[in-house]
């Protein structure tokens, strides 16, 4: 074991090490932090508090892994982070421990962390999820499993971001965002389906193309028809049911009924073309109708003490344009 921990490492002797792991020079692994078998830890990574990290996880210099959370509800308890299989940290990662005891920050198998990520107290990354540099997750930040978040971006807390999900870099995320669907833009919006997400997945292929089918007219519905949301819903469900149907119709209704809400999609042509034609009618509501032609009142039939001041025509007030006559004395010179 001694041959494969450098002897620059300081390492708790009370730490549990699988006699695979390796650890690089500088690192820094606490007192209640279990690691499993085949995990690399590069130079100068910080493992401290309560942490769990499971096998064949590669964790690249600079990362900090259970640091007390950045919550001032934060009171010292020992709590959790749990680390699952085949992940990639990569550098200067940082993953905060949950706030209360008994609580976790949890990250499952085969994710890859891009540099710089953040991943705050309470957090939970599922499977196969894919974040990319400088992304900021803040508390309680839920992330469903294959998801993908591009780079530069914050995602507000209680946030949950849905199965198959992709979201554009630079995006402003700050409502839940629906599974199966592409979303981008500050605001963020919902756009299309992740059709790139769905192949990769292999949903395309399920029931000949019906699934995929499916889930497009479940986007017309409910982010482009204009429909109330629990109408939308309801013909949704008439469509011939599916587990990733099954999925999104639960999504939408915890979202509508939650915390942070749903990111709204952008209106279709119909929706448009409705709300066209409300805002016509309302201006028609409001109109004034004038039967008449408006012409201009001439000058002469005018009361006198409406006249124009420079009106040719009322020479009498031609004297209230002319220069105030001043009482100060002029001086002698």
């Amino acid at each position: 074991m001694q041959a494969l921990i450098h002897p620059t490492a300081v390492i708790h002797p009370d730490a549990r090490l699988h006699a695979s792991v390796r650890v690089a020079p500088y690192a820094i692994i606490g007192e209640h932090v279990e690691i499993g078998a085949d995990t690399v830890i590069g130079a100068h990574v910080v493992i401290d508090g309560r942490t769990i990290i499971g096998d064949r996880n590669q964790i690249f210099p600079g990362a900090v892994i259970g640091a007390e959370p950045q919550d001032l509800k934060y009171d010292g308890s020992l709590s959790l982070v749990h680390i699952g299989n085949d992940n990639s940290i990569r550098e200067y990662v940082t993953i905060n421990r949950a706030t209360r005891e008994g609580e976790a920050t949890a990250v499952g198998d085969g994710n890859l962390l891009m540099a710089y990520v953040h991943v705050a107290h309470n957090c939970i990354v599922e499977d196969k999820v894919i974040v990319a540099n400088s992304v900021a997750l803040a508390g309680h930040v839920h992330i469903e499993s294959r998801a993908t978040i591009g780079g530069d971006l914050g995602i507000h807390q209680f946030v949950r971001i849905g199965r198959l999900a992709m979201v554009g870099g630079m995006s402003r995320i700050d409502r839940d965002v629906p599974p199966f669907m592409l979303v981008e833009g500050n605001p963020a919006r919902v756009r299309t389906l992740n059709r790139v997400g769905l192949r990769r997945a292999g949903l395309e292929e399920l029931g000949e193309g019906q699934v995929v089918k499916h889930l497009k007219q479940s986007l017309r519905l409910f982010f482009r028809s204009g429909m109330a949301a629990d109408d939308a819903i309801a013909q949704i469900q008439t469509l011939p049911p599916s587990e990733p149907l099954d999925h999104l119709v639960n999504f939408l209704q915890r979202s509508l009924s939650g915390r942070r809400g749903l990111t709204p999609g952008t209106p279709g042509k119909a929706s448009k073309k409705q709300a066209a034609n409300s805002a016509s009618a309302i201006r028609s509501e409001n109109a004034t109708v004038i039967d008449t032609p408006v012409t201009s009142t001439p000058h002469s039939t005018l009361p006198s003490e409406l006249q124009p001041l420079n009106s040719s025509k009322n020479p009498s007030n031609s004297s209230a344009i002319a220069p105030p006559t001043s009482n100060v004395p002029t001086p002698n010179v």
